[in-house]
């Protein structure tokens, strides 16, 4: 099953230096049955977006809590991992897309990483900082989020991961 885990700079920093990917609280996303049934319409790919777009979301919820912690030298940028892996459990009382991820993800098991380019910055900050408003419903703070979503995320192979570390 492939899974999209939500992630920031320093985690990424903390796989290559263990090379294995330690999922905050085991959570990822996923194309589960139950994410399936809550869309009407739609091919595995626009679902499977569907699921990695929610793991974006969660890495900007990450960022807020390290913002909020002074971690000011981490980059703001969404980072994605992508994974392939049967080892996890359907979390539908989370999400319709979530599940969780019974332990680390070894580096051979990630099939991407999908991150921010530095243009987006400004808008992962300006979101970062709004993602739990949003949640509840403030449209200014709706706002802020899509700025954020309408970047794409860089895809980038997992040999490319130290090289990508490096360069942030």
């Amino acid at each position: 099953m492939r899974i999209y885990l939500p992630a920031t700079w320093p985690m990424l920093a903390r796989t290559v230096s263990t090379g294995s990917f330690e999922p905050l609280g085991g959570t990822g996303f996923a194309l589960t049955p139950k994410l399936r049934e809550s869309y009407t319409a739609g091919d595995d790919e626009e679902l499977e977006y569907a699921a990695m777009s929610e793991a974006a979301r969660a890495s900007l919820r990450l960022l807020a809590v390290e913002f909020g912690l002074g971690e000011d030298g981490t980059p703001p940028r969404r980072v994605v991992v992508a994974a392939d892996t049967d080892d996890v459990t359907l979390r539908p009382d989370l999400d319709d897309g979530a599940v969780r991820v019974s332990g680390p993800v070894p580096v051979a098991k990630i099939a991407a990483v999908h991150v921010d380019l530095p243009e987006a910055e400004h808008a992962v900050r300006e979101a970062a900082g709004a993602v739990d408003k949003a949640d509840l419903g403030d449209l200014d703070a709706e706002f802020l989020v899509g700025e954020a979503e309408d970047h794409d995320l860089a895809w980038y192979a997992p040999s490319e991961l130290a090289f990508l570390v490096e360069l942030g």
